[in-house]
């Protein structure tokens, strides 16, 4: 335990060293929310529940190996997984279980969230990039380091990002989608797991549950900005408890 909270404080400080977290440079292999395999842009040519989602448009592919040597992505625009022109008729109900069905299965989380909760998420987001949450395995945790630059999550490994830096390479990618936002007061979330071998999509999806609510409840959110603003004040052992998990 002890181990942990001088890296994750070590982490801390170096993130936060040169100034706000807006300031921080990002390079061409930075572990930045836009900076993803080039090799993962091949499509996948599958059928697809509904005339609304376009074919062979998931845009991602996993490995199970660990790669590295990143280049950066655009953003994959939601025109090229949905029809948007017939997603207009569609009432926000029924695009959040189109969007869900699509995801499930397929090596991809769906989610979606109302406009005025991803709002908050954006504003908190800008001020405070950075957080680390345990992710709980058998009897012990593994600790992973969050990096949020709206409308992008990624998350890797604290070790990986600790030995690697910049070179990190990311284990989960979360976009998220405001085309819906004023006419259905929706946001659609999409989940990518980059790499099996690091995390599996039950873990990835409890990570993006569980990295929002430390964004969007009012008391966890306090523990994100000692985080990023008063480094020296923050105890690892604090999420762990937000988290009901023991303290080893």
């Amino acid at each position: 335990m002890r181990k942990v909270t001088r890296v994750v404080a070590s982490l801390a400080s170096s993130l936060l060293a040169h100034g706000s977290p807006a300031s921080v440079t990002v390079t061409k292999h930075a572990f930045t929310t836009m900076s993803v395999p080039k090799n993962l842009q091949n499509l996948q040519e599958k059928s697809l529940p509904s005339e609304i989602v376009k074919w062979g448009s998931l845009g991602f592919f996993r490995t199970s190996r660990f790669a590295s040597g990143f280049t950066p992505l655009q953003l994959k625009p939601l025109d090229s997984i949905m029809d948007l022109e017939r997603a207009k008729d569609r009432s926000a109900e029924d695009l959040t279980s189109i969007w869900d069905d699509y995801h499930l299965g397929r090596g991809h989380i769906g989610a979606s969230m109302k406009a005025k909760l991803y709002h908050l998420l954006e504003h908190r987001a800008a001020d405070c990039r950075y957080f680390v949450i345990p992710l709980w395995r058998e009897s012990g945790y593994t600790t992973m380091f969050l990096q949020v630059q709206m409308p992008h999550m990624i998350i890797t490994g604290l070790e990986d990002y600790k030995a690697r830096g910049t070179q990190a390479s990311p284990y989960f990618t979360v976009t998220y989608y405001k085309e819906f936002a004023e006419t259905k007061d929706i946001v659609l979330i999409r989940g990518d797991v980059v790499f099996t071998s690091k995390l599996t999509d039950a873990e990835a999806k409890w990570l993006l549950e569980t990295a929002q609510s430390f964004y969007l409840n009012d008391a966890r959110y306090k523990l994100v900005e000692r985080f990023n603003k008063e480094t020296r004040e923050f105890e690892f052992k604090d999420v762990l408890r937000a988290l009901e998990m023991p303290i080893l």
